[in-house]
């Protein structure tokens, strides 16, 4: 039987507030356990929770950058379940009616461009942690995220591929990084995901019973748990049982999923008005700010990139990857003596970020600063360096630190462009490969472009391959 896969993402998104959602400790990652949970967090009596304007101005940009609807009325909910490290015994959260409903996200698998829908986003307080692996026989309890402000955007189950579920994880990250709202460190659990997976029977139009695998902190890990919890339900299945909703949890070390508690519905949660925060009214006004507080998106630079510099698709996606990564692109482009966009987009894409991937660094560890890029790709420009030269004076640049003109001079990198000595140096080589200029006036082009190699070579690859071409052409043709 042909099988389909069907998911649907939840992200916790942590907004990047400087104060928690419903008091004024800090969420500042990394303190010592406890010294950042103050009375509200800690649920003692009397106190009453103050909502946090920054966490609902976030949640408004993230709205309009999605084409979402803004409920201009919405309420927190209490969500109510006992664990450790949840003091109040129920998470303020949104229900019924959320802050954004709807709104869409474009993602690009392979060549095909798919728009994802959003059911949702809403706010709520994040619980505190666990502490397993330091306490033996033991948990122990940190309070210090407590009430950090999280925006939960879920998606339709419009997904039907771990690699599609990736792009959708990788597009929503890049989008809430571009607009500010959260700074997207996987690591310290600032973006996590849960996803819901289930599959069918190819041609069914219902739904199989789903599992939800919870907190993946990372794009690989996401990929793996989906593909391994995809091959799971199928065996289940086809061994004849069945599926039983649950949430499950994915172990890196061996690759596996496995269930934590069968899965609860909203209704086990009794949801109910929270009656100590009043309804959050959206004005005109303020809405109005937040839009014009946005940058230009991801998509509406890429198409910026296609219509004005002529850019492919895959360019314009890849270079509009991070708002960082487009902002050098664009300084690079800026900076050149000449405008040729794609010119910085091979070096922005080829040799630059081959150099940050194999040393694992992001765009802002660059070492070669926008400018300093732009004034080398000057130099491929004027006709200083060639393509080949300009390789080796980015390395110099990279490891050894320095400005491109001033590694050109100290290096005797320049590009051998002076005509007469181009053609003194084709003659010799003319004169001691014979044989290879027999065989290309006897029609065998490959002879060619080992003369042209020989030429090259002979100038240690200063000369001007264009140069190069167009005068040997000039004497294999006397």
């Amino acid at each position: 039987m042909q099988w389909e896969t069907v998911i649907g993402l939840e992200v916790h998104t942590q907004l990047t507030t400087k104060s928690k959602i419903f008091s004024g400790a800090s969420i500042a990652f990394g303190a010592e356990p406890n010294t950042q949970a103050c009375a509200v967090d800690l649920a003692l009596p009397g106190v009453l929770p103050v909502l946090n304007k920054g966490a609902v101005e976030r949640a408004i940009k993230f709205g309009l950058a999605i084409g979402a609807k803004l409920n201009r009325v919405n309420i927190f909910a209490r969500k109510n379940y006992f664990y450790p490290d949840l003091p109040k015994g129920y998470q303020i959260s949104q229900f019924e009616l959320p802050i954004v409903e709807g709104g869409s996200i474009d993602i690009q698998v392979g060549d095909e461009i798919k728009t994802v829908r959003l059911t949702r986003a809403h706010l709520e307080e994040d619980a505190g942690k666990s502490l397993h692996e330091d306490f033996h026989g033991m948990t122990g309890i940190d309070l210090n995220r407590a009430g950090t402000p999280l925006l939960e955007i879920v998606s339709e189950p419009d997904m039907r591929s771990a690699k599609e579920a990736v792009a959708y994880a990788r597009a929503l990250h890049n989008l809430v990084t571009w607009i500010g709202i959260c700074d997207g460190n996987m690591q310290e659990g600032s973006f996590r995901v849960d996803a819901n997976v289930s599959v069918r029977p190819v041609g069914q139009k219902e739904f199989g019973t789903r599992r939800e695998i919870k907190n993946l902190n990372s794009f690989r890990f996401l990929e793996q748990a989906i593909d391994y919890e995809v091959r799971w339900q199928i065996e289940q299945i086809e061994d004849g049982h069945k599926i039983v909703q649950a949430t499950v949890l994915f172990d890196p070390d061996t690759g596996e999923t496995r269930m934590m508690r069968t899965k609860e519905e909203a209704h086990d949660y009794r949801y109910f008005p929270d009656p100590d925060l009043l309804p959050v009214r959206l004005d005109d006004e303020l809405i109005a700010q937040m839009q014009a507080e946005l940058p230009e998106l991801p998509q509406a630079k890429q198409a910026r990139y296609q219509a004005d510099w002529g850019l492919s698709t895959y360019d314009a996606n890849t270079l509009t990857a991070s708002h960082a990564l487009a902002e050098y692109y664009e300084t690079v482009v800026a900076r050149m003596p000449k405008l040729d966009a794609k010119l910085a987009a091979n070096w922005v894409m080829g040799e630059l970020s081959g150099t940050l991937n194999k040393e694992g660094l992001d765009i802002g560890a660059s070492k070669i600063g926008a400018a300093s890029l732009a004034a080398l790709l000057g130099r491929i420009q004027d006709g200083t360096l060639s393509g080949k030269l300009a390789k080796q004076v980015f390395e110099a640049m990279w490891t050894e630190g320095g400005e491109a003109d001033a590694i050109i001079e100290a290096k005797g990198l320049k590009q051998m462009s002076d005509s007469g000595e181009i053609e003194k140096i084709i003659d010799e080589v003319l004169a001691a490969n014979q044989k290879s200029v027999e065989e290309f006036r006897a029609g065998k082009d490959k002879a060619f472009n080992a003369l042209v190699g020989q030429v090259m070579k002979a100038t240690k690859g200063k000369a001007n391959p264009a140069q190069v071409n167009e005068l040997l052409k000039k004497k294999l043709a006397g």
